[in-house]
């Protein structure tokens, strides 16, 4: 039960930590509650759905004053599984879904969630946040059509996406420009989110030549100074977590992978978003040895 609850509270706030919250408050209350219900299910399901409901309120409020770009926190593994919609879900918890769902309304995201990624009945819907079947219909429909005029759809082939992907952090490590140049879209863009708490991109950056040569010279120079990766599933997409000499987390990489090609890198560099992936690095630090880094020797010409 748990991780179908995390999942659910996860899509509507983006946040690890929070999502956890909900769930915990939700058991919480089916504990006090002094009567059982008939469906336990359904019960913690509207519960956490009602709680998740309540924050983005004053999230929302939160990312308005947010430092730079802000991205969801990154999720390495989904604790909800059903092998026949794998994909689905896969797609429905990646940062361009979220992203979207960011748009919607607070009801909107919660029916849209529980309708499509969950395949919740209307009368389940209807109880969990308050509404009429027929308001949740019209909630959906909305919901639909926000979703679909802006959402991507990824490559459907899982083996073929991450064999691109490798190719991908293979021509990074070496600080290849034309091998990462010829896996990337004319108009992909690298977008980071350090929050103002960790070095990070001004703004995002845009076109392939301008991505390949920035990656192209960067990593090698993190390269030199002990950082490592690892590559993961980030958010149900092809990614790689980022490790200073010890072991700690620098960042996360994801990539949005259509057509052959990657349209979108989002890089998590925020300490505050990768705590629950275990000890965080100083970025900081590591920033300032990059900076000696190439001030001790020229970086490598790149192929």
């Amino acid at each position: 039960m748990r991780p179908l609850l995390f999942s659910i509270a996860y899509r509507i706030l983006s946040s690890v930590g929070e999502a956890e919250d909900a769930v915990q408050e939700a058991w919480l209350r089916y504990d006090a509650s002094t009567t059982r219900p008939v469906s336990a299910k359904a019960f913690l399901s509207a519960t956490v759905m009602r709680i998740a409901i309540d924050v983005p309120r004053s999230a929302r409020m939160r990312r308005e004053e947010y430092v730079g770009p802000w991205l969801p926190e990154p999720l390495l593994d989904d604790p909800y599984e059903d092998p026949a919609r794998a994909a689905e879900l896969a797609d429905s918890v990646s940062m361009a879904a979220l992203l979207l769902l960011e748009r919607l309304s607070p009801l909107e995201r919660s029916v849209f969630v529980l309708r499509e990624v969950f395949a919740f009945g209307f009368d389940e819907i209807a109880a969990a946040v308050g509404r009429s079947e027929a308001a949740c219909r019209q909630l959906l429909v909305r919901a639909r059509r926000h979703m679909n005029e802006g959402r991507p759809r990824f490559e459907a082939d899982r083996q073929e996406r991450q064999e691109l992907a490798s190719r991908f952090f293979e021509a990074l490590a070496q600080g290849d420009v034309d091998g990462l140049q010829s896996l990337l879209s004319a108009d992909v863009q690298l977008i980071g989110d350090g929050g103002g708490k960790a070095p990070q991109l001004a703004k995002a950056v845009a076109g392939a030549e301008n991505v390949a040569r920035l990656l192209a010279t960067v990593y090698p120079l993190m390269a030199r100074v002990d950082i490592t990766f690892e590559p993961h599933e980030v958010n149900g997409q092809p990614g790689a977590v980022f490790l200073d000499r010890d072991g700690k987390v620098l960042h996360i990489l994801a990539l949005d992978v259509l057509d052959g090609q990657i349209q979108t890198i989002r890089s998590v560099i925020n300490p505050d978003k990768l705590g629950h992936l275990g000890p965080v690095a100083d970025a900081w630090a590591i920033d300032q040895e990059v900076k000696q880094a190439r001030k001790r020797r020229p970086t490598p010409r790149c192929r």
